[in-house]
């Protein structure tokens, strides 16, 4: 064995150190070594070599010769009546007494001396890769990989769909919640879409259960998934499928080198979004700057290979193929449907009814009959909720008291749809009128949301709150006000202090009783003021004279 490089290293700043002035016990403290170490290292002496230790004896030891011979025996045997780890430990304990050692003694090493022994006879199997040509548009990859992400302030496992040219190395990526057929579907979509065609050839597949049901004995034989069949069929990709296991991964090592590449240079540091919808959009992004790389022993960049080949795959077809899948769940009493374990709200006026569901990738549409009910961004995994509180506020009005401590209030806070300004607002209106009464206030603002967008809802909020009208008709003035002047409210002049005070309460405006509103919008009136004059006549007879007046 070689010297330390390490201790080669210490011993010469140990040297350096003392130069320059470093006393013994400084040497020691800096270096944490011991005084016999800095004493070795100032008389001038190396560090000597590591010296070799002795392999520790196995009890296995004195049986190998006999386990590699019966092994060697075997390479002549029928391939059905050949050692087996058990028998070979139980003709060591019978026939030789080796009752010292245990069966997982000698399953480890037979499982690791069989692979040599027929190797050194010349007829295991070698490591061995030819390489290959592949031509322009003919060939392509399919894989998926896991990628992490901070989702809404959230860390979350997604699922990174990538289908990579043989020829160009051009490759088209989706992220997906997850990594089921609809996604799978989704993904050869998508990229189909943005390369402009198909591979005239075939796609290499490893065997993913959204395309294979079963592995079946003969020679790459697959009994495919119906749906994904017919998905083949309607898109023309003709299925290349891998070898099961680690033995087939080199096969599509193109498409498992990409992913690694983009989650290496493009999840790193962990992207941080909103939505999937924001993600797919950075990622759409990545692929275009990833046609400016030049792949290792290339001439030409990514695009410019995929430029000569794009136009040699096949065309696209026509007509759409639904990606989705239909789902008919009846609406339960807590106006939730459950879609593949994960429960999403619906309106409550569809309690009891069974409406229809398109489960996609990333999206959840929900119809009754062929008009849109609600629409809902996919959970991952099992046993979640997403709850939208606009679908319970007909419910709450019924019975506000269940509103502060409802899931779709805590769902819709988190989302932010339910800000700081609509609690002041409540609580205010709570303190002037009470607590049933004030929720049914601010349900009924909430209820404006269906018609007016959030942020003139909370703009009108916040000024009522700050003019003290706590009701919703004067938040809805307030939003309206807003909505027609396709702009900030005016704000009236307050003094520093008053501003100061409100920042945190969110936009502000004037607030304008209804009757003054509809003054100030009216017309200006030139008329002249009325008159009573042509109505004195009425006050005299005809044929009277004065004297007779005062007669009478």
């Amino acid at each position: 064995m070689g010297t330390s490089q390490s201790k080669i290293d210490l011993y010469a700043a140990i040297r350096r150190d003392h130069q320059e002035g470093m006393s013994q016990r400084a040497l020691q403290r800096k270096h944490n070594v011991t005084w016999r170490t800095v004493r070795r290292a100032l008389d001038g002496k190396w560090p000597e070599p590591r010296s070799n230790h002795r392999r520790r004896e196995s009890r296995l030891d004195l049986y190998k010769p006999l386990i590699d011979a019966i092994l060697r025996a075997d390479l002549d045997a029928p391939a059905k009546q050949r050692h087996t780890a058990q028998r070979i430990f139980d003709r060591l304990v019978d026939e030789h007494d080796a009752h010292e050692i245990s069966y997982p003694m000698v399953r480890v090493y037979v499982k690791d001396r069989r692979p040599q022994i027929r190797r050194d006879a010349g007829i295991g199997p070698q490591a061995m890769f030819v390489p290959q040509t592949h031509l322009p548009g003919a060939e392509a990859e399919v894989d998926f990989g896991e990628v992490s992400v901070i989702l809404a302030g959230e860390m979350t496992r997604l699922y990174l769909f990538s289908l990579r040219l043989s020829y160009s190395g051009k490759a088209v990526h989706r992220v997906f919640a997850t990594a089921g057929q609809e996604a799978f579907f989704e993904g050869h979509v998508h990229a189909f879409r943005v390369l402009g065609g198909v591979p005239r050839r075939h796609i290499r597949y490893d065997n993913l259960r959204a395309a294979v049901e079963r592995v079946l004995g003969f020679y790459r034989g697959r009994k495919e998934a119906d749906r994904w069949t017919a998905f083949r069929s309607h898109w023309g990709v003709e299925a290349f499928y891998c070898r099961p296991g680690i033995e087939g991964a080199h096969e599509k090592g193109g498409v498992e080198g990409q992913i690694g590449y983009f989650r290496r240079n493009h999840f790193v540091p962990v992207p941080e979004v909103a939505s999937l919808t924001e993600l797919n959009a950075l990622v759409e992004q990545w692929d275009q700057d990833d046609e400016a790389r030049r792949l290792r022993g290339r001439t030409r960049t990514v695009g410019e290979y995929f430029a000569g080949e794009q136009h040699l795959l096949k065309p696209l077809p026509t007509e759409p193929f639904e990606t989705g899948r239909w789902f008919t769940p009846r609406v339960d009493r807590f106006s939730q449907i459950n879609v593949r374990g994960n429960a999403y709200s619906v309106p409550v006026r569809f309690i009891g009814r069974q409406l229809r569901v398109l489960l996609h990738a990333n999206e959840l549409i929900v119809y009754d009959g062929r008009s849109v009910v609600t629409r809902h961004e996919r959970l991952g995994g099992r046993h979640r909720s997403l709850l939208v509180l606009d679908h319970y506020l007909e419910a709450l009005l019924r019975k506000p008291g269940a509103f502060p401590g409802s899931t779709a209030l805590e769902q819709a806070r988190s989302a932010g749809r339910f800000t700081p300004v609509h609690d002041k607002w409540w609580a205010a209106a709570k303190a002037a009128h009470g607590d049933a009464a004030g929720t049914r206030a601010l349900i009924e603002v909430l209820l404006l949301g269906r018609h007016m967008d959030h942020e003139q809802v909370v703009a009108g909020l916040a000024a009522a709150y700050q003019a003290g009208a706590l009701t919703a008709d004067a938040v809805a003035l307030e939003a309206r006000k807003l909505a027609e002047s396709d702009g900030d409210p005016v704000l009236p002049a307050r003094s520093g202090a008053e501003a100061r005070a409100t920042e945190d309460e969110g936009p502000t405006a004037s607030v304008t009783f209804l009757a003054d509103w509809r003054l100030a919008h009216l017309p200006p009136d030139n008329r002249p003021l009325p008159s009573v004059a042509h109505y004195d006549q009425l006050l005299k007879r005809p044929g009277r004279t004065a004297g007779e007046k005062e007669g009478s």
